[in-house]
């Protein structure tokens, strides 16, 4: 089994939040902010100017579902070193995977394969605290029902 991206990294979750920030600077966002859940980093929310005019997003960082795999794989044979496992490392982990996920979007906006509010679609913000996905989840019998058609 092959060990998860970025899984061996050591870079600390603020300077990768760093590098987040100036990537999104780069990319044209006019804020951004840090979300904290028990003093650790958990989330990005910047805006960016789209088509339509500035848009919120959030770009949420699940820290215990790496941790978690992290477990895993080493459970699996994968891994040899337990600190693979420390909630430490899976929050570096985590937010390199973010970084990386994030640069690979903001390249396919910058080759105008993409945009980058169709890029960070599940992201934006359709209220004061509601992304599309969650509103999605909210919705999504409303929406399957619609989607069915008029058989």
């Amino acid at each position: 089994m092959a060990g998860l991206l970025n899984y061996t990294t050591s870079i600390p979750a603020g300077k990768t939040i760093g590098e987040m920030q100036t990537a999104l600077a780069k990319a044209g966002a006019e804020s951004i902010a840090v979300h904290y859940t028990s003093g650790s980093p958990a989330g990005l929310t910047f805006s960016l100017t789209t088509k339509y005019g500035p848009q919120l997003f959030t770009l949420p960082v699940d820290v215990p579902a790496v941790q978690r795999v992290l477990r895993k794989q080493r459970s699996a044979g994968g891994m040899s070193r337990v600190k693979f496992e420390s909630s430490e490392h899976a929050e570096r982990v985590a937010w390199r995977i973010s970084k990386t996920w994030l640069e690979a979007q903001l390249a396919l906006v910058a080759v105008q394969m993409a945009t980058i509010d169709q890029v960070m679609l599940p992201y934006m913000h359709v209220g004061p605290d509601q992304t599309m996905y969650a509103a999605y989840l909210e919705n999504r019998d409303l929406l399957a029902i619609t989607a069915g058609g008029d058989d």
